[in-house]
C-alpha cells in the first residue's frame, strides 16, 4: 500500500455543503481517501505534501465539455450559436485526422487537470471514423483525467450503423469496470437529429448499462417542450439522463426531469455568450434537479472551473427582480464540485473530500495577491482564485501536477503538435 498525506492545509469540504473544516490533514491509501482530521499519523513511507497556508479542496468537475476542440481555441469570439454550428461543426470538424483529435483531446484534458478539473465529461461528436473514436479515447487515458466519454455517432445516419459501432465501442474499450475512463451516450436526438434517432439512442443506453447526455432544451421554448414530450411519451425520461442546455425548459418542466431522476449540465459563460438563453442555474436547483456545469467550448470561452463558478455566480445573482440573490459562492463551489459529480453519475466516486471516495483533490496556493488576505475560504476560491493557484493535483491518489506544473507529459511538444494542427484546421 502506498500511503501520501496532505498536511496542515486549511481544509474545505463539500457534504452536504462547502464547509470549511479549519487546518486538517488528508490522508490518501493507495487510490482512496483514508481519513481528514487534524494531526494525523503518517504511516512508514509515507510521501507528505505540505499544504501549509493552502487551501484543500476536492477536485472540480466538469460536466461537459467538448475536449477535441483545444485546437481550434478563441476562433469564434462575439457569435451565436448557429455561427458556431456552421464554422465549428460544418466546417471545421470534417477536417479533423485521427491526430488532430488526439492532440486536441490530450491538450484539453490537461488543459483541465492543470487548472484543477479532475473529472471530466468530454461530449465527443468527431467520431468521423473509428480512427477519430480511438484517438479520442487514447487521449483521455494518456491523460489521467477521470472522465466519461461522451460517444457521439457521427458518421452518417445509417442508424443501424450507429447502434453497431456504438455497441463495438462500449464493448472493446469499457467492458472492464472500475477504469478511470468509462463511458455514455452523447445522444443528437431529438431536438438536434430527429426523434427516430432518439429512439434509438436511449434505446440503445438502455441495452448496453449506459447513461444519456444530450443537448436538450436549448433550441427555444417550443423545441424544449416538442423534445420533453417525445421522451415522456415514449418511456425515456427514466432512463438516467443529463439535459444540457435546458435554458428554455419551464419550471415545471424541471420539476418533470427532477422526479425522473434527470439532471442539469450549465455552461453559463456559453450560454449567455452565444445568445441560446439565460442560465438555468437557480430555476434547475430550485426545481430539485441536481445541476453541475461545463465549460463547453473554448472556441468561443473560457476552459477553467474558476471562470465557469464566476459566470454561474453573477450571472444567476444578476437575474431581473433579485430572483437569484439567494445563490452564493458556496452554491458555485457545490456545483462545481459535489453537485457536478451527483449529474455525471459519480456522486459515490468523486466530488467531496469523504473516507472512502477516490482521492481526487486539489491543493491550492493562497500566497498570491489576488487571493491573499481573503476572509473567507470558499469565497476566495470562487471569486479570487484562478489557474495559478492551483498548485497540487491528484486524481485517484496519482499526483498528476506539483510544486504547479504537470507531471508525466512533454508539455513542449504537445504545444508544439497541438499548433500544427491548430494551424492545418485553420487554413482557409
Amino acid at each position: 500500500m502506498t500511503s501520501l498525506l496532505l498536511r496542515n492545509g486549511l481544509v474545505i469540504d463539500t457534504v452536504p455543503a462547502p464547509t470549511v473544516l479549519g487546518r486538517a490533514d488528508v490522508l490518501i491509501e493507495d487510490d482512496r481517501i483514508a481519513a481528514v482530521g487534524p494531526g494525523l499519523p503518517a504511516p512508514p513511507g509515507t510521501d507528505v505534501i505540505d499544504a501549509t497556508g493552502r487551501i484543500v479542496i476536492p477536485g472540480f468537475v466538469d460536466t461537459h465539455r467538448h475536449t477535441w476542440q483545444a485546437g481550434i481555441r478563441a476562433i469564434l469570439p462575439d457569435s451565436t450559436l448557429p455561427a458556431y454550428v456552421g464554422r465549428v461543426l460544418r466546417e471545421l470538424a470534417p477536417r479533423y485526422r485521427p491526430d488532430d483529435v488526439y492532440t486536441g483531446t490530450l491538450a484539453g484534458s490537461l488543459e483541465c487537470l492543470d487548472s484543477g478539473i479532475t473529472t471530466l465529461i468530454d461530449w465527443s461528436h468527431i467520431q468521423l471514423g473509428p480512427g477519430h473514436t480511438d484517438a479520442g479515447i487514447a487521449a483521455l487515458r494518456a491523460s489521467g483525467i477521470r472522465a466519461v466519454f461522451a460517444y457521439c455517432y457521427g458518421t452518417d445516419d445509417d442508424l443501424v450503423a450507429l447502434a453497431a459501432e456504438t455497441a463495438r465501442v462500449r464493448r472493446e474499450y469499457f467492458d472492464t469496470p472500475g477504469v478511470t475512463v468509462t463511458m455514455s451516450m452523447a445522444a443528437a436526438g431529438p431536438e438536434i437529429a430527429g426523434e427516430e434517432r432518439a429512439l434509438i439512442e436511449w434505446r440503445l443506453a438502455r441495452d448496453l448499462a449506459m447513461p444519456v447526455t444530450a443537448h436538450m432544451g436549448g433550441h427555444g421554448a417550443e423545441s424544449a417542450a416538442r423534445g420533453l414530450a417525445f421522451l415522456d411519451a415514449n418511456g425515456l425520461m427514466s432512463h438516467p439522463t443529463m439535459y444540457v442546455h435546458a435554458n428554455h425548459y419551464t419550471g415545471e418542466a424541471l420539476k418533470r426531469i427532477a422526479a425522473h431522476g434527470g439532471t442539469v449540465s450549465v455552461a453559463p459563460g456559453i450560454e449567455d455568450a452565444l445568445d441560446i438563453g439565460p442560465p438555468p442555474t437557480g430555476r434547475a436547483r430550485e426545481a430539485g434537479v441536481p445541476t453541475g456545469l461545463g465549460a463547453d467550448t473554448v472556441a468561443s470561452g473560457p476552459g477553467d472551473m474558476f471562470s465557469v463558478m464566476r459566470a454561474a455566480y453573477f450571472l444567476e445573482r444578476g437575474r431581473p427582480d433579485g430572483a437569484g440573490l439567494g445563490f452564493t459562492a458556496a452554491d458555485a463551489l457545490r456545483m462545481a464540485t459535489i453537485e457536478g459529480a451527483e449529474v455525471a453519475g459519480l456522486a459515490d466516486v468523486t466530488g467531496s473530500l469523504t473516507p472512502g471516495k477516490q482521492a481526487d483533490v486539489l491543493v491550492l496556493r493562497t500566497d498570491t495577491l489576488g487571493v491573499a488576505a481573503a476572509h473567507d475560504p470558499i469565497a476566495a476560491v470562487v471569486l479570487a482564485a484562478d489557474t495559478r493557484n492551483v498548485d497540487t493535483v491528484l486524481v485517484g491518489g496519482r499526483v498528476l501536477k506539483r510544486g504547479g506544473a504537470l507531471r508525466g507529459h512533454d508539455i513542449p511538444s504537445l504545444l508544439a503538435s497541438l499548433a500544427d494542427s491548430a494551424g492545418r484546421l485553420a487554413a482557409a
